[in-house]
């Protein structure tokens, strides 16, 4: 069984779409890695940091699913990051109404003893500083380092950013990101900027419209699934990212090869995430339903075509 370190918020959202809204409800990128990781055989862990207003129902939904949580620092007196935001009807922008980092603003992680050989460690949107401070508590290195940032990061702390990049091996970021990262609208000459930067392997993630990977001159293009009706889009990212690892620490294989399939489970997993607000879907996924999505990938994309 693979070991994987997850490294991400643990949140509360509220979610207000064209279809509903929320108030409080289980959130963050470490929630919707974790779950989406469950899916394979590995040992997973969750390093991050809430308030004592954050509600022990929520940390058994963790571990029930087995997932570590004594890498969850809990601050006695302190108030969980909260985040709120609102779609548009198009649900490919949103506008934050409410960001509060609250025990984020001065986290300083602390991987647990056991998991400091993780096999892959999932680097979660957070500060440069965080995601460093994690590498730096590994005994050995892990087999796999996988960083997920954002625009933020790139506006606020390049410099930070640009050192965490060095010494990671794969870089999960949007279309929008990879294009303010390098400065190129091509995002072939992006995903070449971006190697030379650091990482040996780059995914692009493009929404609706799937997701890219690159390692030197090869190229991959997974399709996202056309879903019938798209609920709440919040974590499918997150949920992509938590696919991807989950997948690539239970095989221990890290090939090019080996991150096809993994992009096409991440793919696949952020398909149900988006049925249903927050976590609702996740939490009651089941796995037979996993592989039969998985079969209408493979029918998506699968063709043969003679040569002449």
């Amino acid at each position: 069984m693979g070991k994987l370190l997850i490294v991400g918020s643990v949140a509360f959202d509220a979610i207000e779409t064209p279809f509903g809204k929320t108030g409080k409800i289980l959130g963050g990128a470490g929630v919707f890695i974790g779950l989406a990781a469950t899916q394979f055989r590995v040992d997973s862990a969750i390093v991050s940091v809430v308030g004592d207003d954050f509600p022990q129902s929520y940390l058994d939904l963790l571990t029930d699913r087995e997932i570590d949580i004594s890498g969850i620092e809990i601050v006695k007196g302190g108030k969980t990051f909260y985040w709120k935001g609102k779609y548009h009807n198009d649900l490919n922008s949103r506008d934050t109404l409410v960001t509060e980092l609250n025990t984020l603003a001065d986290f300083d992680p602390i991987v647990p003893e056991n998991y400091k050989d993780a096999d892959v460690v999932m680097l979660g949107n957070l500060h440069p500083n965080i995601q460093m401070g994690v590498i730096n508590q590994m005994e050995e290195r892990p087999r796999l380092i996988i960083l997920d940032t954002m625009n933020f990061w790139m506006n606020n702390t390049w410099d930070e950013l640009v050192q965490v990049i060095k010494h990671i091996d794969v870089i999960t970021i949007n279309d929008e990101e990879a294009r303010q990262m390098t400065g190129e609208y091509s995002l072939v000459k992006a995903a070449d900027k971006i190697q030379d930067m650091g990482p040996k392997y780059v995914v692009i993630k493009k929404g609706e419209h799937g997701a890219l990977l690159f390692h030197k001159e090869h190229v991959f293009f997974a399709p996202a699934l056309p879903l019938k009706e798209v609920f709440d889009p919040t974590g499918a990212g997150d949920t992509f990212a938590g696919g991807f690892a989950g997948y690539l620490a239970e095989t221990k294989n890290i090939s090019f090869e080996s991150m096809k399939n993994a992009i096409i489970h991440g793919s696949n997993l952020a398909s149900f995430c988006v049925e249903k607000f927050g976590t609702e879907r996740m939490l009651n996924l089941q796995r037979h339903e996993v592989g039969k999505r998985l079969l209408q990938f493979k029918e998506l994309t699968q063709f043969n075509i003679e040569l002449t």
